[in-house]
């Protein structure tokens, strides 16, 4: 209800103040009512500073000042943080508690508090944090306003990008949470925000500029900034008293990176702002815009002139620099409201206002009636948009009759509506809220964190490389299997070491208990196990799921490429899979790479040379496992701290485990004479492996190959040779491939030791790579194979149907269009990549013909219609 006034309650137990409830009550119009809550003045009549004083302890009087440069709404909530803070201390006084109450409720206007306070109370404390009370006051007024202002600009924003019929692909597009963990959440929250409000828009053109481009990055850092200086200024405004300055230097410190954030934010406002002046068809309105907007000079200065005071330690001039920042901003966003919005309704605004005029003055009996054909022609904003649009039309209540008037009056609604004290400016807060968190609104679903969606783009690429890879393992004798994504939870635990903890288990469903599986290896043992198989080649390509942090190229959801050879213990098995692994990563042509080989016995002998007991081998493995991505010193610590490892026996770990080079010339310095790793049973035999292994592998495949003691491979089924692919490129994406021996794997089902090997590529990783490259080389990846567009100029579909199934007939990718307009045949064509057209207007169906069309090697050609799939495949074979 106008006028109505509310009130404040201070004091109550549990209760806490907020930067809304501060920023309210110093702005509210009239003043708000205060009151104390009855257990505080409870507390107050029993602290012994208020028994009634005897002579010997007459009250004392603080004096504090007011800085006379603050605006009234930062001094009331200086004074409000002041009452606040003194109400928390252990001794206030009923004296002063009254005399601020009766100042703010009265909104006595004084740059100087004369109070009345008992000796027993603390004054001189009190003293010496006024200046910290101060600062919080105005950090309340500025956390309030910088919450208030991030949710507004990005709905004037969207408003623009309607106005500008801006290409908002980049900024609606390239800001998503890719679940990897890679990706900046306010960024994509707000590129998310923004799809909704422009979701079904019409208005969305060509324009290409930064200041919309950039709107993700601009208002998500502000978004961030803004969350973080929330949860500090809460903590502050709730603490108890404390007169020293590191609170205001901390406070100030964090509203500084805020404001380089609100000034970026008041910049692309700006400039969005004065682009769609210049294209106005308003003369008035880029007058108006120069003479009522504030300038990027005006930012640029408080910014400045805030930062030099803060280096100087003058904290309450710098915030209040800062305060007088947010409201030229505030001025500016409300600027670009105005252009926006005449840009977009001042056309319609005009004619309802001489349409208005016209009925008043008797034309037409006082009836006249909007031109239907232009309604009809009229764009579609987004649906969130209109649905702000109308909001503000009903709120705002604009009605112009002259041209002069119009930029007037929608400027001054604008700068009224868009005051953080004006009654309405928390019903259009509320209003993009509810647009932007509705269904109505049609907000569009978001993924699980650690999954992605592939576009038609990328499936290209991902169906291109698992035909390549497809191949080779068919190459190889490799036949196809299939196992279901989830296992019984007996079947995956006790084989995956401590990485088990990794694995997605289910609720229990009839009675059995499932887990998504892990990889694609123990699924293939437990076929094989249970189909009593001694001797199976066999390739699967499919997704396989683990419970784990999202980093970049790091997923809980994505494909392996695994092949296996079960049955054959020979080295010959190790051989062919080492060079297939090779054969993949080349035909994939991803770029420069190594393959890590190390030995599981040869690691198994290392740790028992350098005295690791034997139940400590498997988590000790686990560790030296981490050294692609740790320092040695930070697994020399978890060992020994962690693991229980004595520190010699840890330094000849780091001795060895160092040693990486070619594999040739590796071997043969661990195989020398004096070499304790010939007098290791594990260790000697396995040199004895890798040494007929490397006989096998041709010069490509052993250049390719580093032996490195280091690698560990901690899944604990690992028996003999372990490998691991590296990429050397720029995209850093961790290994991308790795297997190993696993003989005794099989056998833990029950059944007879059948010995087995494999490799298994980490096909997500290699993607991130293939689409980098793309990204480098501007590659152009054709998502549709369509080679003929049947294009009938007309809505004959009987005829494109005859046509296209003639197409079809003779095995030919094609795809049909029936339209009367030839640019959109062409524009399918162009947007998919369709090489070829055959062209069918009126006069081809006279003339019982069709032209055939290829515009990149500059063919037109004209066939009977009856036989042109012939004439149509000699002309794509000889092309």
């Amino acid at each position: 209800m106008a006028g109505e006034r509310r009130v404040l309650t201070l004091g109550g137990k549990g209760s806490t103040l907020s930067s809304d409830s501060v920023f309210e009550f110093s702005t509210a119009s009239p003043p708000q009512l205060l009151q104390i809550d009855p257990s505080a003045l409870a507390r107050l009549s029993s602290s012994p500073s208020n028994h009634k004083p005897n002579s010997a302890s007459a009250p004392s009087k603080l004096q504090l000042s007011v800085p006379d440069f603050l605006t009234p709404e930062e001094a009331r909530a200086s004074i409000l943080l002041l009452l606040y803070k003194h109400l928390l201390s252990g001794s206030p006084s009923s004296s002063a508690v009254s005399q601020l109450s009766d100042i703010l409720s009265n909104d006595t206007k004084t740059l100087t508090l004369d109070l009345d306070f008992d000796k027993h109370a603390n004054i001189d404390m009190l003293r010496g944090c006024w200046p910290n009370i101060t600062v919080n006051g105005i950090c309340a007024l500025l956390d309030y306003t910088a919450s208030s202002l991030t949710i507004v600009a990005d709905a004037v924003a969207a408003l623009s990008c309607e106005a500008l019929k801006a290409d908002t692909s980049t900024a609606l597009n390239l800001f998503t949470d890719s679940g990897d963990g890679s990706s900046d959440k306010d960024m994509a929250s707000v590129a998310s925000d923004l799809k909704v409000l422009l979701n079904g828009s019409k208005f969305r053109g060509t324009l290409q500029c930064d200041q919309v481009d950039n709107i993700p990055i601009i208002h998500g850092r502000l978004r961030s900034l803004s969350k973080s200086v929330h949860q500090s200024t809460r903590i502050a405004l709730n603490s108890t008293l404390l007169a020293n300055g590191s609170v205001s230097e901390d406070l100030s410190t964090l509203f500084s990176s805020l404001a380089f954030a609100i000034k970026s934010l008041g910049e692309s406002s700006w400039l969005r702002a004065n682009t769609l002046v210049k294209d106005n068809i308003f003369p008035d309105l880029a007058k108006s815009f120069n003479a009522g907007c504030p300038g990027l000079d005006i930012l640029e200065a408080s910014v400045m002139s805030s930062v030099t005071k803060k280096m100087k330690k003058n904290y309450i001039e710098s915030l209040h620099e800062i305060y007088a920042l947010f409201e030229a901003v505030r001025k500016i966003l409300s600027w670009e409201a105005t252009v926006s919005f005449i840009s977009l309704e001042g056309s319609e605004l005009m004619e309802n206002g001489e349409r208005s005029i016209k009925g008043q003055e008797g034309v037409d009996g006082g009836n006249v009636k909007p031109d239907k054909k232009k309604d009809k022609k009229k764009k579609v904003m987004g649906k969130g948009t209109s649905v702000l649009m109308q909001f503000i039309k009903d709120t705002l209540q604009i009605k112009v009759f002259d041209t002069s008037s119009l930029v007037e009056k929608v400027a001054q609604g604008f700068l009224s509506f868009l005051d953080l004290k004006d009654p309405n400016f928390k019903s259009l807060l509320d209003k993009v809220k509810e647009v932007v968190d509705s269904n109505e609104s049609r907000r569009l679903p978001k993924l699980a964190k650690g999954t992605r969606d592939f576009a038609k783009e990328q499936m290209a690429v991902r169906e291109k490389a698992f035909t390549i890879i497809g191949n080779v393992f068919k190459r190889h004798g490799a036949m196809a299997l299939d196992t279901p994504v989830f296992e019984l939870r007996e079947t995956l635990t006790g084989k995956y070491g401590e990485d088990s903890k990794l694995i997605y288990d289910l609720a229990d469903q009839g009675g059995e208990i499932c887990s998504l599986r892990y990889d694609l290896t123990v699924p293939f043992a437990r076929y094989v196990a249970m189909n009593g198989l001694t001797s199976f080649r066999r390739y699967q390509m499919a997704k396989v799921y683990r419970r784990d942090n999202p980093s970049k190229g790091r997923y809980r959801e994505f494909y392996q490429c695994d092949f296996d050879i079960a049955g054959d213990d020979t080295i010959a098995a190790d051989f062919e899979v080492v060079r297939i692994l090779v054969e993949l990563l080349d035909e994939l042509n991803i770029g420069d790479y190594e393959v890590k080989l190390n030995h599981r016995k040869l690691l198994d002998g290392m740790l028992e040379i350098c005295g690791v007991p034997s139940h400590k081998v498997r988590t000790i493995c686990s560790s030296i496992d981490k050294l692609d991505k740790q320092s040695f010193d930070q697994i020399r610590k978890e060992m020994i701290e962690e693991k229980g490892l004595d520190v010699d026996t840890v330094e000849k770990i780091g001795k060895y485990v160092c040693l990486k080079g070619h594999p040739l010339t590796l071997l043969s310095e661990l195989k020398k004479e004096e070499s304790v790793f010939l007098k290791n049973e594990a260790s000697n035999q396995a040199l004895k492996d890798l040494e007929k292994l490397f006989e096998c592998l041709d010069k490509r495949c052993v250049d390719k190959v580093v032996l490195d003691l280091s690698l560990a491979r901690g899944l604990d089924y690992y028996t003999g040779v372990i490998y691991e692919a590296v990429f050397k490129g720029a995209t850093q994406v961790g290994s991308i491939a790795a297997g190993g021996r696993y003989d005794n794997l099989i056998g833990m089902f029950g059944t007879k030791r059948v010995a087995a090997i494999g490799v298994s590529l980490g096909i997500e990783r290699v993607f991130t790579i293939m689409e980098e490259q793309q990204k480098v080389e501007n590659q152009v990846i054709r998502a549709s194979e369509t080679q003929v567009l049947v294009s009938v100029l007309g809505d004959d579909v009987g005829l494109a149907s005859k046509l296209v199934q003639m197409c079809w007939d003779a095995k030919v990718n094609a795809e049909f269009m029936a339209n009367k307009r030839l640019n959109k045949h062409f524009d399918r064509a162009k947007e998919f990549g369709i090489p070829w057209m055959v062209i069918v207007g009126e006069r081809e169906i006279k003339e019982g013909i069709v032209k055939i069309k290829n515009k990149e090697v500059n063919i037109e050609q004209e066939v009977a219609m009856t036989d042109f799939v012939d004439e149509l495949i000699k002309l794509m074979n000889t092309r």
